[in-house]
């Protein structure tokens, strides 16, 4: 027998051996969820926190057009800020860990054409943005103009270079709610300003 024959034997087994693992199929699925858990689950974090948000925005707004209600009827006018925080926050749900950062602005305006809502954070900022938006409470008399702000940063879990919800430095998303409304001709006062400072 020719010398040669047994690593011709060998080139063969070893030809064999590697188009029966290319074939081989086992163990495929788990390569393939490896390479695509990462993305997936990214995508499934950024949609079920985008719903988290919107969400967020949708009860907050509903709670402030319930709580103004009672501002436009003279309910609350015997209100402080911290009873007029809770009414809120009793609507909010759970869905707002600390209530207490709620940033509440209750005021007289002149008119409707000349009102005008800016920003109750301070622009620009780069770390942490300090609100401009005094904590003030005073909702009026009977016929008065009343504009309700009510303001909180939502702390946003999920941030990605380009596809991060926070548009704020300190990695939040403020959210708001804002009412301008005539109050009805009820009897009597609001009882005046009440404020807890800035």
């Amino acid at each position: 027998m020719n010398k040669t024959t047994p690593s011709l034997l060998g080139r063969l087994r070893m030809v064999a051996r590697r188009n029966r693992f290319i074939r081989d199929e086992r163990g495929v699925t788990m390569i393939e969820f490896g390479l695509l858990a990462v993305p997936f689950f990214a995508v499934l974090g950024a949609i079920v926190e985008t719903s988290l948000v919107f969400l967020a925005g949708q009860v907050l707004d509903s709670s402030v057009n319930d709580a103004s209600r009672l501002v436009r009827t003279g309910q609350a006018g015997s209100f402080t800020i911290e009873k007029f925080q809770d009414t809120i926050c009793d609507n909010l749900y759970g869905m707002f860990s600390n209530c207490d950062q709620l940033r509440i602005n209750v005021d007289n305006v002149s008119d409707f054409k000349s009102t005008i809502i800016t920003s109750p954070i301070a622009t620009p900022c780069v770390k942490d943005c300090a609100w401009v938006l005094p904590s003030k409470y005073n909702p009026g008399q009977g016929g008065s103009i009343i504009m309700v702000r009510v303001y909180y940063k939502w702390p946003v879990i999920l941030s990605w270079p380009g596809l991060s919800l926070a548009d704020q430095p300190d990695g939040s998303r403020l959210l708001g709610a804002v009412r301008i409304f005539r109050n009805e001709p009820f009897a009597g006062g609001g009882s005046g300003t009440k404020g807890s400072g800035t």
